[in-house]
C-alpha cells in the first residue's frame, strides 16, 4: 500500500511537470491575439478620434482593417506613421 502511494505521487509529478510547458505553450498565442484585438479595438478608436477632430482642418486616415491592425500593433506611433504615409503618398 506504501508503495503504490508513491508510485501515484511520481506518475502525477511527472505528468505535471510534462503538461505544464505543453498548456504554456498552447495558452501562450492565445494570450498574444487578446492583447492584439484589445490593442485594435483601441486603434480604431484613436482613429475614429483623429477622423472626428482632424475633419475640421481637412486631416483624415481611412479606417479599415490594415489602418486598425497598423495602430493595433504599433499604438500611438503607429498612428503617426500612417500620417506621415498619408502626406508622403497623397490619395
Amino acid at each position: 500500500m506504501n508503495g503504490d502511494f508513491w508510485f501515484i505521487l511520481l506518475v502525477a509529478g511527472g505528468v505535471a511537470l510534462l503538461l505544464f510547458p505543453l498548456l504554456k505553450i498552447i495558452f501562450m498565442p492565445l494570450k498574444v491575439v487578446f492583447k492584439i484585438i484589445i490593442n485594435s479595438a483601441i486603434g480604431f478608436i484613436l482613429l475614429w478620434l483623429i477622423n472626428t477632430f482632424g475633419g475640421l482642418i481637412g486631416f483624415f486616415l481611412p479606417i479599415n482593417i490594415v489602418t486598425i491592425l497598423i495602430t493595433g500593433f504599433l499604438g500611438i506611433p503607429g498612428i503617426i506613421l500612417l500620417g506621415v504615409v498619408k502626406y508622403l503618398i497623397p490619395f
